[in-house]
């Protein structure tokens, strides 16, 4: 009897057809993902084999994969650049490439699953391939093929998707509860012990408190799966709870990405160890758990907790010694230091130093009390100011860090630190130091520990206006820094994933590696529906109307798209009505890409449609420094999202000579497509285009008549073809 893991004999083209099943993702989920669902179904069906393609893209899974199609199939192949759930095929044989070998070598790919090891998932597994291990589980990784985002990139990213929804939860309930239930004490704003609101407010602590450690687990989670889960929660509660290594501050959102890494490579090492077969049933769910949270644990406690307290106890020491120091200057080294942890031992020591000088010296409170909001306040500014240049996660992220930030709730900022940590920290410590320069220079005064307009609202700040002055000036100093750092590193990888969204998104919520930093996407995925990649054997479509693909051939009269009514003629539209005449262009004069996207972007302002045409030009370069949209094949697809434009619109344009775009397959762009949809369109529609588009342009056919079209009309023709 055949195993349900093991080919039949002489599967192949010319044999009986395998049974095959793929998944294909990219960060920034759009594109490449159906690209190379497209080119595996079509390589599948010339080989002889019947393949069922998921695709996850920006607009979420379509064309699931179910259980009987996991039951029947005799491989599986994994093309993504970001984490995609396997647990469904366990006792299959399974293949983890990136999405560019999707694209480019789908042939190989659907040899080597042939001898791909089965997936066990929980570190054992038999079966040829020769490949490494996979981040996650035993799955194959084909020779040569390209991982896309690093492990340590997505596994950031998956931990701060999660952590999101805590911070947002726990920020804003016990910001209500304050602001309604609250009184002003010399210990700070006190709820009574008998109020409704302190049940709110123990409520939103118990949200904040789990932050830590979901934000710890969950990136350990994306690295070695499900056996990390525990010992990187409990890494994390351990991280934020420094009464258990004598230290008055736990060591925050940087001690959980610290216990997060430790736990996920620590299972992933004891999944290595060869264990009799006996004992491997209960390894995923007893000994590697136990294992791991016990030395996690003990390692954390005894040898990283030691050097953490003692920074806070030689911190506080110092700051003893700065008091009789100008105002200004320890109102800067306070500012940075609250800034640069948001919660950790760093910012605890600033402001545990700050209250503990509250009915000596006010003042010292006065300039923690002013920078204590900047992070968050900062962060949600800019969210507001360069809207396309965040995800619509982090864009809503950025509306509660303000409200949080209002009511000095520091910790508002950790999503966007712990996302970007190499631009948002420096950013938020600029911040930091001005307002609290500001507030030390003019003697404001807090009379109770603790932070943010809050605290000037019911009136416990001496010097209301310079405080204010402080915490405006330090929350624009930390916008503007951090989209100028955002502007020179690229901006955010996830800012097309929606993943993460980013994405973030992506993620992708996905992403690290030398990647560009991503948004809050979150590692992992989007949401939505997205195209399917799936072409059965006997040649029906699988896709979902709104992305189907019309393949009709040319004549053969008319190998150019030339005869009539073969499409869409002059004077017609094509692509739901956003490409037209005037939009299509049949020779690019441009010969590098920087000047294709300004001829582009002035072929679309044709159109009407375009408000402000160097706006977006520059939406468009943004676009471009988060990843080429150079796609292989002679194809270009450059993209925005951007108020310039009023309404979604497409152009396209040919180069004969080509314009080198940065294509992963080294090919020049002949065939370059512009895309750009307003903020209030920027959902579905225009990654619904790109699916359309990207799908059809897989076959070379297709992209021969499109190149060599006579004119105007028969390029319309050609295209007319999407549908």
């Amino acid at each position: 009897m055949t195993s349900p893991a093991d080919p039949p004999n002489g599967a192949g083209a010319s044999g009986p057809g395998l049974k095959l099943l793929a998944v294909t993702a990219c960060p920034t989920g759009i594109a490449h993902t159906y690209m190379a669902a497209e080119k595996l179904a079509q390589s599948a069906e010339a080989l002889g084999h019947r393949m069922k393609v998921e695709t996850q893209g920006s607009i979420g899974a379509e064309n699931v994969l179910s259980d009987n199609d996991v039951r029947e199939a005799d491989g599986v192949i994994i093309a993504s650049d970001k984490d995609v759930d396997r647990s469904r095929f366990i006792g299959k044989r399974v293949l983890v490439v990136g999405v560019a070998e999707g694209i480019h070598h789908p042939e190989r790919l659907i040899e080597q699953v042939r001898e791909a090891p089965v997936y066990r998932g929980d570190g054992g597994g038999r079966g040829g391939g020769g490949g490494r291990s996979a981040e996650r589980g035993t799955a194959s990784a084909a020779p040569g093929g390209g991982k896309g985002r690093g492990v340590t990139y997505k596994a950031l990213m998956n931990g701060v998707s999660y952590m999101i929804p805590f911070v947002v939860v726990g920020g804003l309930l016990i910001a209500v509860s304050l602001a309604l239930g609250g009184d002003t004490t010399s210990k700070g704003i006190v709820i009574p012990d008998d109020s409704f609101w302190k049940t709110v407010n123990d409520i939103g602590t118990i949200g904040f408190q789990l932050m830590i450690p979901a934000l710890s687990g969950y990136i350990a989670y994306a690295i070695a799966d499900r056996p990390a889960l525990v010992p990187g929660m409990v890494g994390g509660w351990i991280a934020a709870h420094g009464e258990l290594y004598d230290s008055e501050a736990g060591a925050g959102f940087i001690g959980a990405i610290v216990t997060g890494f430790l736990a996920g490579y620590l299972v992933l090492w004891i999944k290595r160890i060869r264990v009799p077969k006996f004992v491997q049933p209960i390894m995923p769910i007893i000994v590697i758990p136990i294992v791991a949270t016990s030395v996690l644990g003990l390692f954390f406690i005894h040898v990283l907790g030691k050097p953490i307290s003692w920074v806070f106890e030689h911190l506080t020491d110092w700051l003893g010694g700065l008091t009789g120091t100008s105002a200004a200057l320890l109102g800067i080294i306070l500012g940075l230091m609250i800034a640069f942890d948001m919660g950790g031992p760093v910012n605890k020591t600033a402001f545990l130093f700050g209250a503990g000088l509250v009915s000596k010296n006010p003042e010292v409170m006065g300039a923690c009390a002013a920078a204590i909001p900047v992070p968050p306040l900062g962060q949600g500014l800019a969210t507001l100011l360069r809207r396309r240049m965040f995800d619509d996660q982090e864009r809503e992220t950025g509306l509660a860090a303000l409200f949080m930030g209002f009511f000095g709730i520091t910790e508002g900022a950790i999503p966007f630190a712990a996302a970007r940590p190499a631009r948002v920290i420096p950013a938020n410590m600029a911040g930091g130091a001005v307002a609290g320069a500001i507030a030390g220079v003019a003697s404001v005064e807090d009379n109770v520990p603790h932070g943010g307009p809050i605290v000037a609202v019911l009136g416990a700040v001496g010097g209301v206006p310079m405080f204010l002055v402080a915490v405006v000036v330090g929350t624009a100093v930390t916008a503007l820094v951090t989209l100028a750092l955002m502007s020179v590193g690229g901006g955010p990888a996830a800012a097309e994933a929606a993943t993460a969204a980013a994405a973030p998104p992506a993620a992708s919520p996905a992403a690290p590696s030398a990647a560009p930093e991503p948004v809050l996407a979150g590692a992992g995925g989007g949401g939505g529906t997205a195209a399917s990649g799936a072409v059965a054997a006997s040649g029906a479509a699988a896709a979902r109307e709104v992305v189907s693909v019309k393949a009709a051939a040319p004549t053969d009269t008319d190998r150019n798209g030339d005869e009539a009514g073969a499409g869409a003629g002059p004077g017609e539209e094509v692509l739901s009505g956003y490409l037209t005449e005037r939009t299509v262009k049949e020779r690019l004069a441009a010969d590098d890409k920087d000047a294709a996207i300004r001829e582009m972007a002035e072929l679309l302002a044709t159109t009407g449609r375009v408000a402000d045409t160097a706006e977006l030009v520059r939406a468009a370069f943004v676009r471009e420094e988060q990843g080429t949209t150079g796609l292989g094949e002679e194809i270009a697809i450059p993209h925005a999202k951007t108020d310039a434009v009023t309404a979604p619109v497409v152009g396209f344009a040919r180069s004969p000579e080509g314009i080198e775009w940065g294509a992963p397959d080294g090919t020049k762009a002949r065939l370059v497509f512009m895309i750009a949809v307003p903020e209030a369109a920027a959902g579905d529609e225009h990654l619904r285009i790109l699916a359309r588009l990207s799908r059809t342009l897989m076959a070379a056919e297709f992209r021969e008549r499109l190149l060599g079209a006579a004119d105007v009309g028969a390029i319309l023709r050609v295209l007319g073809e999407i549908e």
